[in-house]
């Protein structure tokens, strides 16, 4: 049993060692294909946004730091607070018309080496849990802190309703991210994606506190998952009440598809249970789940028998069989990780419910050239062009815009040479 207790703790060890070495000096994701015959335009680009600079609006609950280089850390905050995160690249002013030059090639001669310029934090919400009263038989929370959390959904949502002025689509992008991702890691991952996606709608961060240090951090951003739902409620529920958004996109990675999904459960229980329509009322258009890292049982018992996918417009799941990550996490867990699923690994019953709900697709992606092969979506040029015609033209997979390969039913596979040439 020591045997065991130990092997876990140096696999635990060796995980930790593997994500952090991949998140160091990040730089703009490489070109997608998609750009590689189709070049990304100045003209698809609104006119303000047409800089090198990008500014994504971000949500986080991480509490601030005591280190003057980080802005917020893995600390858990009781508020949330919401601002904006000024991106540029390098040590030296790159010019608008070399960065569209860079973003149109696969090998680069300029160094797009990301830098946090500004963080302006802008607001910060009352303390959670919200003070409250009884009133005969109901609670009620304290009117001072509805006055509160009001002013600060208004003041986030005027700031988000300025910047969909600026787009021709009128959609939001959120971002969730996964485990030991640092703050600054998910401003950056969401920048490099929305500007190849022609910096079209507003792209939002949500950052809760993963990253935490130690041979048990894997663990602690597990809790540190659950401690954010609440806060991601809070923050949805402001994007739905927005009548100004169309659509909305959510994207989460790793340990983040289990922050959303299980924050989206209980929003579409909630919604129904007042008589609304969760795809109607809610908006979401596009569920993206990267590289989850679920369990598949509980998949199948949380979210496919409470009816979960019928709720959104598309759900795409992004897996692979050579993701080492999940490999390990699998290993740890000793359950089947959603983000390895393969054929296989799905029973008639579940095929048939897949089926029935028609709007899930799980992509099979090529091997990764990254030895961890755990940030694909972005990273891969390949995936990341199908993410970016997925949110761009809400596009069919095995369309033109997605031409995808079928496997059977909702499997799908996607090429290294994906869009290159069509």
């Amino acid at each position: 049993m020591f045997y065991h207790r130990a092997q876990r703790s140096v696999f635990i060890s060796f995980f930790v060692l593997l994500i952090s070495a991949c998140a160091s000096a990040p730089k703009l994701m490489p070109t997608p294909n998609v750009f590689i015959n189709t070049p990304y335009s100045e003209s698809d680009v609104p006119e303000d946004l047409r800089e090198t600079s990008m500014e994504l609006i971000y949500v986080t609950d991480r509490g601030t730091s005591v280190n003057k280089e980080v802005i917020y850390d893995a600390s858990r905050s009781p508020s949330i607070a919401y601002g904006v995160a000024k991106v540029n690249f390098g040590d030296k002013l790159l010019p608008w018309d070399e960065l569209l030059a860079q973003s149109n090639i696969q090998k680069r001669s300029a160094d797009l080496t990301y830098v946090l310029e500004n963080v302006d934090e802008q607001g910060r919400f009352p303390l959670s849990p919200y003070k409250f009263r009884r009133v005969g038989d109901r609670l009620q929370i304290d009117e001072e802190i509805l006055e509160q959390k009001s002013f600060h959904e208004n003041q986030l949502n005027n700031h988000i309703n300025q910047r969909l002025k600026q787009s021709k689509n009128k959609d939001v992008i959120l971002f969730v991210h996964g485990f030991n991702n640092t703050f600054n890691e998910s401003v950056f991952t969401l920048a490099g994606i929305w500007h190849f996606l022609k910096r079209q709608g507003v792209p939002i961060v949500y950052s809760w506190p993963a990253a935490a240090k130690g041979v048990t951090a894997y663990f602690a951003d597990k809790e540190s998952g659950q401690f954010t739902i609440f806060h991601l409620k809070e923050t949805l529920r402001l994007l739905f009440k927005n009548p100004e958004i169309e659509n909305i996109h959510i994207v989460a990675h790793s340990r983040g598809t289990d922050v959303v999904t299980t924050t989206l459960r209980e929003l579409i229980i909630e919604n129904r249970a007042s008589g609304g329509n969760p795809r109607k009322d809610l908006r979401i258009e596009n569920l993206i789940l990267a590289a989850p890292d679920l369990d598949f049982g509980i998949i199948k018992q949380r979210l496919m028998a409470e009816q979960f996918g019928p709720a959104f417009g598309k759900i795409t799941i992004y897996t692979s069989q050579e993701d080492s990550a999940l490999g390990i996490s699998q290993w740890l867990t000793n359950s089947l990780s959603f983000g390895r699923l393969n054929t296989k690994d799905v029973n008639i019953n579940e095929r048939n419910i897949f089926n029935s709900v028609g709007n899930v697709s799980l992509i099979k992606v090529p091997k990764s050239v990254n030895f961890i092969g755990h940030d694909y979506f972005h990273s891969n040029p390949a995936v990341s062009s199908d993410l970016i015609n997925l949110i761009l033209f809400n596009a069919e997979p095995g369309s033109k815009e997605r031409p995808l390969k079928r496997l059977e039913n909702n499997f799908w596979s996607l090429d290294s040479d994906y869009l290159i040439g069509k």
